[in-house]
């Protein structure tokens, strides 16, 4: 049943969750302190886009944000724009100290498990030694508030602990997986000349070892900032290398507890990258003070994590999503982490974790769910008794997924769909405990993002699709990207199209019911005689035919301003292409969508092109299949599958 067409909610929240949840407790606080009803989330939402210093400041005690200064003034903002606006100014504070906030001994900080080792857990006693130890060490090694801590990591437990240990002592954390490419790697971290570099002697992933030791003392000459280069023993026993500095060492060191340095809230916390698709990637810097409170934000209020949930959303250190989920730390819950392939040695692992670490909150992209619907994965609810909400992102999760999660996962789950990015380091749109739950659709935009969808002309419309804009500064946009002389590369990559208004590149569509739905990349979107049509549409139609396994679609122009859209397949095992299987693509997409949707051209390939962050390469392989030199679009070194360039080039 289409987006258009379904009416009937697939979930709605009971009685018990609507009145006992976070959200529903603030508002009611809000009430009380500030004498202020909403009689709707969306009121509410109004109000914290409308009032942005009384919204945010009202976060900042609701959440008893602790600064060992008093700020000045709750927001400070430029004379036009963005860029420049400065939060709880004069305010200094420790994101790692409110982590410790919630250090008990009534349950773990952190459960782990990985391909090789079973589910084990970490206390807060122990975490909180061996950040102790390790913030100690770098004092020691002469690193100092503002330098930048480098790791190449898995997602394991120490990854953590670094983290925890920089961010104590007031340095910039930036982390790659692994499994990125050398160049990769390399071109990332020599923009930010790191002090210290992080890394382990090799990974595990999808059964297979791979020894990563060579290139650490290549990263670690070919970075001349680099002072220490501290070694952790992942996978092998073998004598480390005598010029790196060992992991166990640094846990032996004698220290006397950990001394949080206080920071300005606008302090760099970490250092993200854009995907680098086609040039050096973007070094996106995020302020301390920004991602603890929007954080809190996110996770206390639109997916209700309290004290004592078990939070997991399987990442790598190399996304987003691994620093926002960490921060369910912030939260008093005890967070999940999982190092290894999704899939590997079935289907099912993901799963049997969230039954035996007996997971609340469970989080994927939304590739994870399509795979296990296709899959056919099978789940009973008793085996999920303490799932609460599965979350998606990374990319539009269909409908279809929709409904396969309450049909075959769990009946009575609180589904949340969200969408945001690197740039902010968490979702504008995503779920509320109030709201309910349609299938295709991301239930509200998130207190404090003012989320419009513009058209041609630069106004916003409602019940029709347009361009992703926020239109309101957040705390948790970046101070700045690393190294950008006059905010050049800031300024290009949000604001060129809008002056002073945040172009978030997506297509989006918000509802009369103020749900939001999400139609893929603005700049890869699909044009039929000046009709848009996203691409998360194509897909959501043709991946539901069962012998096509991926697609990717692209829209070439002509000069003449007319233009063909051209649909790329990868079909299931010993499968080919026939008129058949290509009629039937466009009978499906006809009928379900419109003849607008029905491509121009259809061509079997072995595979798409994927980020190492798992998102398809839509506006690089345009570019590519529009005449441009391959080598100008894109850094291989960004992608999961190099291999799948052939066919498009």
């Amino acid at each position: 049943m289409s987006v258009e067409t379904q009416v009937q909610p697939l979930w709605k929240p009971g009685r018990t969750l609507f009145e006992q949840s976070n959200l529903k407790k603030y508002m009611d606080w809000l009430f009380v302190k500030k004498g202020l009803y909403f009689r709707s989330y969306h009121d509410l939402w109004e109000w914290s886009v409308t009032d942005l210093e009384d919204f945010w400041e009202s976060l900042w005690n609701y959440f008893n944000i602790k600064s060992h200064d008093l700020y000045l003034e709750v927001l400070q903002r430029p004379i036009s724009g963005f860029i420049g606006t400065r939060w709880f100014t004069r305010s200094k504070l420790n994101y790692a100290e409110h982590i410790f906030r919630n250090k008990t001994k009534d349950r773990p900080a952190i459960l782990f498990q990985s391909e090789r080792s079973e589910l084990t857990e970490i206390s807060w006693e122990t975490l909180e030694m061996q950040v102790a130890a390790v913030s100690t060490w770098l004092k020691q090694r002469g690193v100092k508030p503002g330098d930048r801590v480098a790791a190449v990591l898995p997602n394991i437990p120490e990854a953590v602990v670094a983290f925890l240990a920089t961010s104590a002592v007031g340095a910039v954390w930036s982390s790659c997986s692994p499994d990125f490419g050398k160049p990769a790697i390399t071109e990332r971290f020599s923009q930010i000349e790191p002090k210290v570099l992080f890394t382990v002697d090799g990974y595990v992933y999808n059964g297979k070892s791979y020894d990563i030791t060579s290139f650490a003392g290549e990263l670690s000459a070919a970075l001349p900032s680099v002072k220490d280069t501290v070694l952790i023993s992942n996978i092998f026993s073998e004598t480390r290398p005598d010029r790196f500095t060992s992991w166990d060492d640094i846990l032996h060191f004698e220290n006397f507890g950990i001394d949080f340095e206080p920071v300005p809230f606008d302090h760099p916390i970490w250092i993200l990258y854009s995907s680098g698709t086609t040039a050096k990637p973007k070094a996106i810097t995020h302020s301390v003070g920004g991602c603890l409170i929007e954080h809190l934000k996110a996770l206390v209020l639109h997916q209700n994590v309290k004290p004592g949930d078990r939070y997991f959303w399987y990442s790598t250190t190399g996304w987003m999503m691994w620093n926002y989920a960490l921060s369910s730390l912030l939260c008093g819950a005890t967070l999940v982490m999982y190092d290894g392939a999704p899939a590997y040695p079935s289907s099912q692992v993901l799963w049997t974790l969230a039954e035996k670490a007996r997971i609340t909150h469970f989080g994927s992209g939304a590739a994870f769910f399509i795979a296990s619907m296709k899959s056919g994965v099978s789940i009973t609810s008793e085996r999920l008794g303490h799932l609460e909400t599965i979350g998606s992102t990374g990319s539009p999760l269909p409908p279809d997924a929709f409904e396969w999660i309450y049909k075959h996962v769990k009946k009575d789950v609180w589904l949340i769909s969200l969408s945001g990015g690197t740039d902010v380091c968490s979702a504008f749109v995503g779920g509320c405990p109030i709201l309910p739950v349609y299938a295709g659709e991301i239930q509200c935009r998130m207190l404090g993002a003012r989320i419009e969808a513009f058209d041609e002309n630069g106004k916003p419309v409602l019940n029709e699709m347009g361009e992703m804009v926020i239109t309101q500064p957040m705390p948790s946009m970046p101070i700045y990207f690393w190294n950008d002389d006059h905010d050049e590369k800031y300024i290009s990559s949000y604001f060129e199209m809008y002056p002073h208004v945040w172009r978030h590149g997506d297509w989006i569509r918000i509802t009369d019911r103020k749900s939001v739905i999400i139609y893929g990349r603005s700049d890869a979107t699909l044009n039929r005689g000046g009709v848009r049509i996203g691409t998360a549409e194509i897909y959501r139609a043709v991946e539901s035919i069962p012998d096509v396994k991926d697609s990717l679609a692209v829209y070439l122009e002509k000069s003449n301003g007319e233009g063909t859209i051209s649909l790329f397949v990868v079909l299931v095992k010993d499968k080919e292409l026939t008129e058949e299987l290509k009629r039937q693509i466009k009978d499906t997409l006809r009928t379900q969508y419109s003849p607008r949707h029905v491509p121009d051209t259809i061509e079997q390939v072995g595979d798409i092109p994927y980020t190492i962050n798992g998102k398809k390469m839509e506006a690089p392989m345009k570019r590519i299949l529009m005449g441009q030199d391959p080598a100008k679009c894109i850094n291989i070194d960004t992608m999961r599958n190099p291999e799948s360039l052939k066919a498009f080039i």
